[in-house]
């Protein structure tokens, strides 16, 4: 039996170590604010600035006045928002076929599109950029949003949750209340996969948002994303470390808003898991 003091011990000693990882994970987006809010000569204090200073919003006007950033911001949201919104809705219904739906070849079917998670991205951007050309696409944001409308790890971890979360009983049921195909995937599938459409959305919403390669291969300098047009505001022969980060703090902001708002899913999620294992 567990003496009440080494309980009370150990309790501290949790909470100290979240403090610490809290702090530490904290202190690189706090540092880029007090960047953020000074000018570029700061930099080269000694010691460095470590409360934030007063020019964060004319930082953030020079932002906007360098780069069309507004746009971009429009840009990344709808991009991110739309690709978030499908996978998560076409992960979930590949993965009831596949979990708790026996079809021919399914089995093999998922292993083929689990084995396209081992081939590089890179490979497949210039035929994709061919297409982009074919379909005259270049430069507009079905670009990046067709192409991204599915992916394998969704489907594989659809898949997966589905198939422990998902009772076949509570499939058989609703199929002798007469529910078809369809209605048990709105009415008793999309409700059991919350939680991980939820964590499945946060993940794909900031790997949508932090993609850089592919939006600076297809799209133009007038018509950027968030990422694109960052790299734009850090090029040049002196790097201006303040607007870049002003512009960084403006990026990220976005991101903090979906946690915000899914992080209760998420946790949800987590914990559910949790009791299952």
């Amino acid at each position: 039996m567990t003496p009440r003091g080494g309980t009370s011990t150990a309790r501290t000693l949790t909470y100290l170590t979240l403090m610490a990882v809290a702090f530490f994970s904290a202190l690189p987006l706090y540092y880029s604010v007090v960047v953020a809010s000074r000018d570029n000569s700061a930099l080269a204090d000694v010691p460095p600035p470590l409360i934030p200073g007063g020019n964060l919003f004319a930082n953030i006007a020079r932002v906007f006045d360098t780069v069309p950033f507004a746009l971009a911001l429009l840009n990344s949201v709808l991009v991110s928002g739309a690709i978030a919104i499908s996978v998560m809705f076409f992960s979930t219904l590949a993965g009831f076929a596949f979990a708790k739906l026996r079809f021919r070849g399914g089995k093999i079917l998922l292993v083929v599109t689990v084995a396209t998670m081992m081939v590089p991205t890179q490979l497949g951007i210039i035929p994709l950029y061919l297409l982009m050309v074919k379909l005259e696409w270049t430069g507009s944001l079905y670009a990046l949003v067709v192409p991204a409308l599915t992916n394998a790890f969704g489907v594989f971890f659809m898949t997966q949750y589905l198939s422990r979360a998902l009772p076949t009983e509570l499939l058989e049921a609703g199929r002798v209340d007469g529910c078809t195909t369809w209605g048990l995937f709105w009415h008793v599938v999309l409700p059991v996969a919350r939680p991980a459409a939820a964590v499945l959305g946060m993940l794909t919403f900031m790997a949508a948002w932090n993609d850089y390669f592919w939006p600076l291969v297809v799209l133009t300098p007038e018509n950027p994303t968030v990422q694109v047009a960052l790299s734009t505001l850090a090029a040049g022969y002196v790097s201006d470390y303040a607007l870049s980060l002003a512009g960084t703090a403006l990026g990220t902001l976005p991101l903090v808003i979906v946690f915000a708002l899914l992080g209760k899913q998420v946790i949800g999620g987590i914990m559910q898991g949790a009791v299952k294992g």
